[in-house]
């Protein structure tokens, strides 16, 4: 399990989330109110990783209050281990309970995109703007597409996020249905998040940083090449959004991601090809997809807000 310590102060949670450049920090109150942020560089290593979580911590936060933690890689929700995190030198580390030791206090560890999936839901909650959707059902669904360096989908129901039995639930980027049938690191090919994905689109375009803004204003002025990739990206994001559709007809899909900061634009093409696939389809018109889907929002801490939530969730806090 998860190390649990007594809790101090039962309002505040503190959310972590690291990335493969920085690691961010929040405290938040019962009502998801940010109190407090931090933000420093991460760096390469196991005890790197745990004293940099710790000095987070004590910084947010001198007395010890629950921990959740947001990490790439394989995540036992249930023990805290976490394994194979290449970027940041991990292969396998009892992340939980190294942190509980440190910094005396509760941690919950979850992968990051659980952890931004249950902070986009939190933030769609808050911010509800659907017509004809209940965000406060409480058997209500929410999956946060992700597409960033990789593809994969968190899914949030009834306000918890779901692992599955080996903790793959949403790992949709390896499903092998593009018809590029590019190679990709898992073994397989034509994995969606070989076309699908932050990374996939700079390797296809390997022009401007990020690339995604720069194809679709290319593709716009009608440069044929831009044209011929943006085209290819599309389909495999809208394969994405109709898996995540017909696997969990969720009431809300959240599009995010280091590929949502496009903005609307991106929302814009990914609705166009839904209409166009619904035209031919009276299955497909009558799921009313494009009206379920929403951007994450690129200024909010979705990933240590969702950390954070995810230990007092679990009874941690």
């Amino acid at each position: 399990m998860n190390m649990q310590m007594p809790n101090r102060d039962h309002n505040l949670t503190i959310g972590i989330d690291i990335g493969g450049t920085k690691i961010e920090g929040i405290v938040i109150d019962e009502n998801n109110n940010v109190l407090k942020e931090l933000r420093i560089p991460s760096r390469i290593g196991e005890k790197q990783v745990v004293d940099d979580i710790t000095r987070v911590a004590k910084e947010l936060s001198e007395t010890p209050i629950p921990v959740g933690i947001g990490i790439p890689g394989q995540v036992n929700w249930n023990t805290g281990c976490v394994k194979n995190v290449v970027n940041l030198g991990i292969t396998t580390l009892e992340l939980g309970s190294e942190v509980c030791a440190k910094y005396g206090a509760s941690v919950h560890v979850e992968n990051d995109v659980n952890a931004a999936a249950l902070g986009a839901a939190s933030l769609v909650y808050e911010n509800n703007t659907f017509e004809n959707i209940n965000t406060e059902n409480c058997d209500s669904t929410v999956v946060m597409l992700n597409f960033g360096t990789g593809l994969a989908a968190g899914v949030v129901k009834s306000g918890r996020a779901l692992h599955g039995f080996s903790g793959a639930y949403g790992e949709i980027g390896h499903i092998p249905v593009d018809a590029n049938m590019f190679d990709c690191p898992c073994g397989q090919k034509g994995c969606l998040e070989t076309v699908a994905s932050g990374g996939a689109i700079s390797r296809l375009w390997p022009y401007a940083n990020p690339a995604m803004p720069d194809l679709i204003s290319k593709a716009e002025d009608g440069n044929p090449q831009a044209k011929r990739v943006l085209d290819m990206v599309v389909h495999a994001m809208v394969d994405a959004v109709q898996i995540v559709v017909h696997a969990y007809d969720p009431q809300i899909i959240a599009i995010g991601g280091g590929v949502a900061r496009t903005g609307e634009k991106l929302l814009k093409i990914i609705c166009e090809e839904l209409n166009n696939r619904a035209s031919t389809c009276p299955f497909l018109q009558s799921l009313n997809v494009t009206k379920r889907l929403v951007l994450v929002p690129s200024n909010q801490p979705v990933g240590a807000l969702g950390a954070a939530i995810s230990a007092r969730i679990n009874n941690l806090a």
